[in-house]
């Protein structure tokens, strides 16, 4: 059952990687294509595509993957087969009316005055046929998941990243010489066939899982107890709910330093301009770099909620408890390192990715972040496992008056500017993820694993000291090359935390070797 666990995380990161690999590549040649111009009209349009889709689809994996797992924990297989189809009726009707809303909606934020450049009218309305096929992808995904099948979902992930580049570049060189607004919605279209084709492997992933259990007489035992409509429509509505408003508190913190974080900056002294540098090198580089570090936690969350609602179901606390801290000791070994040498070659990183040294100690103050955002989406993973959807979406919630006091109160001191702004948020990650703790301990005596937590700060202690170390060397070796001197501190950082793990017994030879044993087979 854990290597279940663990190898569907495995599987989920290495997707996400590769998705977030497929997508830079992707602005890259984008950006080279249509230029700052072109550009802006996508960046316009697609940010309303990922809100529209957020907003609609946020919650359905989670819904569904625990509305799932709670029956084929009891082999209910034709209850299963019930709630999927009644589901996917559901989905298909709510993606189609969700697009007909927006295709309604979009030209108003242009007669409104909310939206000033009227070119980007044609790839807003581009972004409209994904939208109506993203729900039922959503809905599909969680299904599996339901069964902590991660491969399905894996491989649909970077299926439909794929083909989006891949139509997003070829519409975008085709109808370039049309007008870069043309260039930019076919760029935008890319999204729909991509996410066609993510949604028909699934539909064949179905159909082959359908086949297996027909040879196996899994149906046939009539459901033992038939669901309706209403049932389904609103345990899944209950399920989704919460966790969509969850997830998109993130945005809204976004929004939050958007507002407040250059009026704040103003008041410590700053100019129009330089408050927008500022600005931009906090939520424009230092939080994609957060982002990016909780990749595996992203993917480790998404097997949790199964694998505890799973056990949840069968009414087995003990192997709640065991999973939970599964999770947490996961977290714990791959965020603290993470955060840590982020934390010490801020500099060097955002001079090698953006060539802004001046960006460096905000994303030092912002790493933390990937320690405590990880903690925050594990721990809110495990509470709607164990039914309590609603807890995360309200601690996120009273976090946010954490980070708007402290951001109001440090960001307008010339001591503080931006820092004040990257502490503020590790302060509302922080709030969030204890809070989350604190009722996980409540609810069932759910903790960190505090060995875990102390080797793994002190082999990130030991990895930060050689990582300074060797980075220190390589530059003076290197003659001052960046690049190399960086790449090799983050080698040395990996050898050194590993051989430190080996060392303290965290992590023993003969588990190396038995994860390596299964997962080659």
């Amino acid at each position: 059952m854990a290597d279940r666990f663990i190898k569907g995380t495995l599987i989920l990161t290495a997707a996400g990687l590769m998705v977030k690999i497929l997508a830079s590549v992707n602005r890259i040649f984008l950006s080279r294509l249509l230029g700052g111009e072109g550009i802006g009209l996508y960046q316009l349009a697609y940010p309303l595509f990922n809100l529209l889709t957020g907003i609609a689809a946020a919650g359905i994996p989670a819904a569904m993957s625990l509305f799932v797992s709670q029956w084929a924990a009891k082999k209910e297989w034709g209850t299963v087969r019930h709630i999927f189809r009644v589901s996917m009726v559901l989905f298909v009707t709510m993606g189609l009316a969700w697009a007909a809303f927006a295709l309604l909606m979009i030209p108003h934020l242009f007669s409104g005055g909310i939206i000033k450049d009227g070119r980007a009218l044609l790839p807003m309305l581009s972004c409209v046929p994904a939208l109506a096929l993203a729900v039922p992808l959503a809905g599909l995904r969680g299904y599996f998941q339901g069964f902590q099948e991660m491969k399905p979902t894996a491989v649909s992930q970077i299926l439909e990243q794929f083909v989006r580049v891949a139509v997003m570049l070829a519409l975008a060189v085709m109808l370039l010489p049309r007008g870069l607004e043309v260039a930019a919605a076919g760029a935008i279209f890319g999204a729909a066939p991509g996410t066609a084709c993510g949604l028909l492997l699934l539909i064949w992933c179905y159909f082959r899982q359908q086949k297996k259990w027909n040879r196996e007489a899994l149906l046939e035992q009539a459901p033992a107890k038939p669901l309706s409509v209403r049932d389904i429509a609103g345990t899944l509505a209950g399920l989704a709910l919460p966790v969509t408003l969850s997830s998109l508190m993130i945005p809204l913190v976004g929004l939050i330093e958007i507002v407040l974080v250059p009026s704040r900056l103003l008041a410590a002294g700053f100019t129009i301009a330089a408050s927008t540098t500022a600005l931009g090198y906090l939520s424009g580089m230092a939080m994609p770099l957060v982002n990016m570090g909780t990749i595996p936690t992203n993917s480790l969350a998404w097997s949790t909620v199964p694998a505890i609602s799973e056990a949840r179901a069968l009414g087995d606390d003990t192997a709640v408890r065991s999973k939970a801290r599964t999770a947490l000791r996961i977290l714990i070994l791959f965020n603290l390192p993470a955060a840590t040498g982020i934390f010490v070659l801020g500099t060097p990183i955002a001079r090698i990715l953006y060539g802004a040294m001046a960006a460096g100690p905000v994303v030092s103050a912002l790493a933390p972040a990937v320690f405590l955002l990880g903690l925050h989406q594990v721990t809110a993973a495990i509470l709607q496992g164990i039914g309590h959807q609603r807890v995360p979406m309200v601690n996120m919630f009273l976090s946010l008056f954490v980070k708007i006091g402290v951001l109001w109160v440090l960001v307008a001191d010339p001591a503080w500017s931006i820092i004040g702004a990257a502490l503020a948020t590790d302060l509302n990650l922080a709030t969030a993820a204890v809070l989350n703790l604190i009722f996980l301990y409540r609810e069932c005596r759910v903790l960190l694993p505090f060995l875990t937590l102390l080797r793994g700060a002190v082999a990130s202690a030991l990895m930060a000291a050689g990582v300074v170390y060797a980075y220190q060397e390589l530059f003076l070796l290197s003659h001052a090359n960046w690049v190399t001197s960086t790449l090799g501190a983050i080698g040395a950082g990996v050898l050194i935390y590993g051989a430190a793990l080996l060392i303290l017994g965290e992590i023993r030879a003969r588990e190396l070797r038995h994860i390596v044993r299964r997962h080659s087979k």
